[in-house]
């Protein structure tokens, strides 16, 4: 329960960027979190709190499909986390470290970005930059390949395929770009939950928005919000009531160092809305190379 939010916090500027197509872009980040989190009652556990380090490496392909621009997307991460809290009043820390879920995504433009390479994806960027919208659609799915244990309520993995397919809009303005993404979590039920239990969750509605001032070419910001809502997790046929609401906020700096290296920096914080869920604050840092 608690890995399904941990997952959706999550605020991407720049997720439907217009790529140039036959083009590789490979990166390496670094994202260290602190989390507030808040169990049900009934698993004695309070005032536990997650440190969390993750490693994590990503590459993406962009490609024409059917006359229109597309990418392939493929991230997977290391993570080393730390719990601690009371449990049953006893003061108890626990430690787990190993990859995460495997996460996949495909991306298509239905409007706008048309499929280019080259001094023509060059000239098309210079003859759209003061008005330019673009509709495009998405599918990401995370893959049950993390680090679980079945015998442990708190782990990496979430040992179920999630599947996210998502819709954006981005309108550009000259330097200005705004941007909004809608998806929904599906989730696959997790059979060997905590002791032989048996998980079930609802959908996940996700929304975010953002708005990106791009300085000069190679350097850019961004502010975000985010809202989540959904996810009420049913074990063995009893439902939890524990539909979670979910507010997320952003800022990310990114700055080209060369033609092929990029830099980027950013900060997300999370308030859950609810009883149960955690507050948390990330810091992030990537390089990416395209070749």
């Amino acid at each position: 329960m608690v890995t399904s939010w941990c997952a959706a916090q999550e605020l991407v500027p720049r997720r439907w960027s217009h790529l140039p197509i036959n083009k590789n872009f490979g990166g390496v980040g670094y994202v260290y979190t602190e989390a507030d989190i808040y169990l049900d009652p009934v698993l004695l556990a309070e005032d536990v709190t997650m440190n969390r380090n993750s490693m994590a490496i990503s590459y993406i392909r962009s490609f024409e499909l059917l006359g229109k621009s597309a990418r392939v997307d493929f991230t997977q991460a290391y993570h080393d986390v730390r719990w601690q809290g009371l449990v049953d009043g006893q003061p108890t820390t626990v430690r787990r470290n190993g990859l995460g879920d495997t996460a996949l995504r495909m991306a298509v433009n239905l409007y706008g970005a048309p499929p280019l390479e080259g001094m023509a994806y060059k000239k098309y960027r210079e003859s759209v930059y003061d008005c330019e919208t673009v509709v495009a659609c998405g599918l990401a799915v995370h893959l049950p390949t993390g680090h679980y244990n079945e015998d442990r309520l708190m782990n990496i993995g979430s040992n179920r395929f999630t599947f996210r397919p998502q819709l954006g809009i981005v309108h550009q303005r000259g330097p200005w770009s705004f941007e909004t993404t809608g998806s929904l979590w599906f989730y696959s039920d997790n059979d060997d939950f905590w002791n032989g239990n048996e998980l079930e969750s609802d959908p996940l509605f996700a929304v975010q928005g953002h708005v990106v001032y791009t300085f000069k070419p190679g350097l850019w910001t961004s502010v975000s919000c985010g809202y989540g809502y959904g996810s009420e997790a049913t074990v063995n046929g009893i439902e939890k009531n524990n539909t979670g609401k979910n507010m997320l906020w952003a800022w990310s700096v990114g700055y080209s160092l060369t033609r092929e290296l990029g830099v980027k920096c950013a900060y997300v914080g999370s308030e859950t809305l609810t009883e149960h869920g955690f507050d948390s604050h990330s810091f992030a840092v990537s390089l990416s190379y395209v070749w």
